[in-house]
């Protein structure tokens, strides 16, 4: 029978010497000199006496200490030790957090990381953003949690068709290769010993285009800080700057005239008429943007087209203007007007950006008739923010020391 009561153990003070009082069933509460309050259970197993802390009072209550001597005395009733099957609880449980360590140090995650950060020596600090971001937008959601050696083609495959899906073959192909790159590290380091991304050689869907000349995002700072200083006429450069910043077509930008842009809601509205695909399409202008239509309003008006002809400002400006004077800067066949527009695209998605949102950025046509009637009227926001992120970019590339 218990013979303690909550109120006489709170009580209980401690003596000169350390003393206990049962509560009955070998439950005792030991107080010792140092103040120091526990329960504890005696019990017998073969015959010999053995002693058994339960748990530390005041943490472990009256009640729970019963409860706690009841699931001992049911051990000893099967000739176990409470006090050694608390020790091999213990360890399995230390065992099995450092079995789910190695498991979490091995998923794709893990190993991806891990493969970045020794690349840091090799890369520049905005490629290995731009590959972490690739794989943190379209592989981790997916299989970042699974063990690398644990994940097969068919998941590569379902990873590299809904990237193409959004239209993104060339992010496909990149996603493709650094997946492969991060199970070789796996291979490499012990943790894997095949590489399912190796089996998906020409499963990316292709499409025919007409490759456009374009800078790679190393080569953008140069150029930028070239462009400020070059020796080219100043409407011309600040045509070639707002194509860049808009990610407008070279055309777009000829024949921009001023009542297109609305500089209350900080808009381009070109009209269809104008667009490569006859569909009216609305640009959100960034800060960079309107300071450009700021500067040239001062110099030229703000009537009729925005970059009048060098000599005939009733005209737009010539068409190869902007392509002439990228010769002159020394990029004659290393870049052309149009191939900022794969640099801008290249980037975004690199940097995480959704694919619709970049695609309907640049005025791509939506293939799926249902879709594009859909889209047609989405993502201004999501554009605005992608602008001002683009343009914020371009901006810091051109501050950049060297």
């Amino acid at each position: 029978m218990s013979k303690l009561t909550a109120i006489q153990v709170r009580n209980l003070k401690p003596e000169k010497l350390p003393f206990k009082i049962s509560d009955g069933h070998g439950l005792w509460f030991h107080i010792a000199k140092s103040g120091g309050k526990t329960w504890r259970y005696r019990f017998k197993i073969l015959g010999r006496e053995s002693t058994f802390v339960l748990g530390e009072y005041p943490k472990m209550s009256l009640k729970e200490a019963r409860e706690a001597r009841a699931e001992a005395r049911e051990l000893v009733k099967l000739g176990k030790n409470p006090a050694k099957e608390r020790k091999k609880a213990k360890q399995e449980t230390v065992d099995r957090e450092l079995e789910l360590k190695a498991v979490d140090e091995n998923c794709f995650r893990a190993v991806a990381l891990e493969w970045i950060d020794n690349q840091k020596g090799k890369w520049k600090s905005e490629h290995a953003n731009a590959v972490r971001a690739t794989l943190e937008h379209d592989a981790f959601p997916v299989v970042g949690d699974f063990p690398v050696d644990s994940i097969q083609p068919p998941t590569v495959l379902k990873i590299l068709r809904s990237i193409e899906k959004r239209g993104s073959l060339e992010i496909a192909r990149k996603v493709l290769q650094r997946m492969s790159a991060v199970f070789r590290y796996a291979i490499q380091t012990g943790r894997a010993t095949y590489n399912p991304a190796a089996d998906m050689k020409g499963v990316i869907k292709t499409r025919k285009v007409i490759h456009q000349a374009a800078l790679s995002i190393d080569e953008m700072p140069e150029f930028l800080k070239k462009m400020q200083t070059a020796d080219i006429h100043i409407n011309t450069k600040l045509a070639l700057q707002f194509t860049i910043l808009t990610a407008a077509r070279s055309g777009e930008t000829r024949f921009a005239r001023w009542d297109e842009i609305d500089i209350e809601e900080r808009m381009w509205r070109i009209p269809a008429e104008r667009m490569k695909v006859n569909s009216p399409h609305n640009v959100p202008l960034s800060n960079q943007a309107r300071a450009i239509l700021e500067r040239v309003g001062n110099l030229y008006g703000r009537d009729g087209y925005i970059f009048p002809g060098i000599r005939d400002s009733n005209k737009p400006l010539s068409e190869n203007t902007m392509l002439y004077a990228m010769y002159r800067m020394g990029y004659h066949s290393r870049s052309t007007v149009h191939g900022f527009r794969a640099v801008f695209s290249t980037i975004a998605n690199e940097s995480g950006f959704d694919g619709d949102v970049i695609e309907k950025a640049l005025a791509h046509e939506q293939r799926n008739k249902v879709r594009a009637a859909y889209h047609r009227s989405h993502y201004i926001e999501q554009r605005r923010d992608l602008m001002q992120w683009w343009a914020d970019l371009l901006q810091k590339m051109e501050n950049e020391p060297g």
